[in-house]
């Protein structure tokens, strides 16, 4: 069977992914997206599906649960023409045009299922989380991976906070945290901080901030739907303790879903997708990134919006230039 040919494929279902479908739908290019089925974890629609409410984003004063978000997102892409396959792509060539794609279940085939003259990659990151005992339950309810996404929640407003890790993310997002927060507690597995001198600096000397090293938690209790406190562990000393918490954030670094292109395209130190600075260029032609995958700083649904409009400005232009070519 012959694999099906699109002009433009995007994989990932995202904010970036689905700015995108809707940019390139509107100027008539039929776009194809694989939306995927647990891809890196997450449902269709990526990490805004795991979270409540969102307050951040433009054009929702009320706020919006990021289910119902990314709900109107693909609704927009399908009014517009999007085609959408709730599949996920597995194997992915770009060593020659048409890039080749295989959906899950086909990889081991010599034949790809489908051919595109452009790809965008939206795959997104998933944050680093420990697992610990009692964090399936309160993840959402009191456990995070992104304080400028939750911390101005109304549970955590002037309540004590524990924030996990010791580099310069961590500090920033304590140091975030202390405008709503009664009190931040900071857990760093290490003696000292991984930080930069400066943002170390101000986080030990900030009168909110309380850093607790050689410190790692071991459990998040609660009364089984809001997180009341986290147990903790001295590395050193073996002594267990507790600490009063009404929010647990984890700031221990993402991971981008770079699986599909490892070996192909050029990643940075930390495996996000290095794109040509202020486009959505990766180093191979008509392969663009979008979002998360290729956003390490930000990490927010506007930002990973914006460079989905960005992919699909890009991919358009490639592919109008394609077609003059031919």
């Amino acid at each position: 069977m012959a694999p099906q040919h699109h002009k433009v494929v995007i994989i990932g279902s995202g904010p970036a992914g689905h700015t995108a479908a809707i940019y390139l739908a509107r100027a008539n290019l039929n776009p194809f997206m694989f939306e995927g089925m647990m891809a890196n974890g997450f449902a269709p629609g990526g990490q805004l599906t795991t979270t409540t409410d969102v307050e951040n984003f433009p054009g929702f004063p009320e706020g919006v649960m990021g289910g119902e978000l990314m709900e109107k997102m693909r609704e927009q892409s399908v009014r517009f023409g999007t085609e959408i396959e709730t599949e996920t792509i597995t194997k992915l060539d770009t060593s020659a045009r048409p890039f080749k794609l295989w959906r899950e279940g086909s990889e081991s085939e010599k034949e790809p299922t489908d051919t595109a003259d452009a790809v965008i990659i939206a795959t997104g990151a998933s944050a680093k989380r420990m697992n610990l005992p009692g964090e399936d339950i309160y993840w959402q309810n009191g456990i995070s991976a992104c304080a400028v996404c939750d911390g101005a929640v109304p549970i955590f407003r002037n309540k004590p906070l524990v924030v996990i890790g010791g580099g310069d993310s961590a500090a920033e997002e304590a140091i975030y945290l202390t405008k709503y927060a009664s009190h931040v507690h900071v857990l760093v597995r290490r003696d000292k901080l991984r930080a930069s001198k400066v943002m170390a600096s101000r986080l030990l000397k900030h009168p909110k901030v309380t850093v607790h090293f050689n410190t790692v938690p071991t459990e998040t209790l609660g009364d089984g739907k809001l997180l009341g406190s986290v147990a903790t562990k001295d590395t050193v000393t073996g002594a267990t303790g507790s600490i009063p918490a009404n929010g647990l954030f984890y700031a221990i670094g993402h991971v981008p879903a770079t699986e599909l292109v490892k070996g192909q395209v050029n990643l940075d130190n930390d495996g996000y997708i290095s794109t040509i600075p202020g486009t959505a260029e990766t180093n191979i032609v008509g392969l663009f990134a979008a979002g998360d995958v290729q956003d390490k700083r930000y990490r927010q649904a506007v930002t990973s919006a914006g460079s989905g409009c960005m992919a699909a400005l890009d991919a358009e232009r490639y592919l109008s230039e394609l077609e003059a070519e031919e």
